[in-house]
């Protein structure tokens, strides 16, 4: 269930540039508590640099970020802190190949959130049940596939509660025939409420599963609309030939 009455995350006239090259160009979106938005866009049109701003990986070069009530772009702000409630889970899962997926998964819990080991495990061995590798804990992450790899960074992700989990093509680095095992995971997330703002190239994934689209070309929101909507109905020229290039 949408929680309507204030975003959870909220961002206006970011831009980030590098030089003169212009990446991110006066992008203002809205996420609401429990809410599924589906970033999308050819490569190169500035979805994966937006996540990283939104995170905090990238410094932003004008605009604001907000979480709930914080200002977290502030000068000043602890990015550590606020990159424990922004998750963020990347295409090439970035598991510490040197850690068992236990360990990978309790790392920042211990660490960040300072929970005992004990507590800490508690938690990683219910989000490893909960994906389906409650027996693979001790297993280190290039002894499982690629769509285990990346169940695994979702649950480090999510174990860490955060107030938003970003994923920046989540599905791209996978074989076909793991990505549904991913998809099917993000469904599930979606049942508990978790907010999430996705960057992905599965349209039929973000028609099914999304509450909200936005489309984004040269580092600017083109449209944006509820999903059905969106998909059904698109208004903007560039809207229709991108979807139509997708073969949606």
């Amino acid at each position: 269930m949408i929680n309507w009455d204030k975003p959870r995350l909220r961002v206006t006239g970011l831009k980030k540039h590098y030089g003169d090259r212009v990446v991110i160009d006066g992008v203002d979106l809205e996420v609401f508590p429990g809410q599924i938005v589906a970033l999308i866009g050819a490569s190169g049109s500035g979805k994966s640099t937006l996540l990283k701003c939104l995170n905090l990986i990238e410094e932003i070069s004008d605009g604001q970020i907000f979480l709930d009530d914080e200002e977290i772009s502030a000068p000043g702000v602890d990015e550590d802190e606020i990159r424990a409630k922004i998750g963020l889970v990347f295409q090439s899962f970035n598991l510490f190949s040197h850690l068992s997926i236990m360990d990978n998964i309790t790392l920042a819990l211990k660490h960040v959130k300072g929970m005992s080991k004990e507590e800490a495990t508690k938690i990683a061995q219910k989000w490893l049940d909960r994906i389906g590798l409650g027996d693979r804990g001790d297993s280190y992450p290039d002894k499982v596939s690629g769509g285990q790899q990346q169940r695994s960074a979702i649950a480090r992700a999510v174990a860490m509660d955060p107030k938003v989990l970003l994923l920046d093509e989540v599905t791209s680095a996978l074989d076909p025939e793991l990505v549904g095992e991913v998809l099917d995971l993000i469904r599930d997330l979606k049942k508990t409420g978790t907010t999430i703002l996705m960057a992905t190239h599965e349209l039929a994934f973000a028609r099914e599963v999304a509450d909200w689209v936005i489309f984004l070309e040269q580092g600017k929101i083109y449209e944006a609309n509820e999903a059905k909507e969106f998909f059904a109905n698109p208004q903007q020229e560039r809207t229709k030939a991108f979807l139509s290039r997708m073969a949606l």
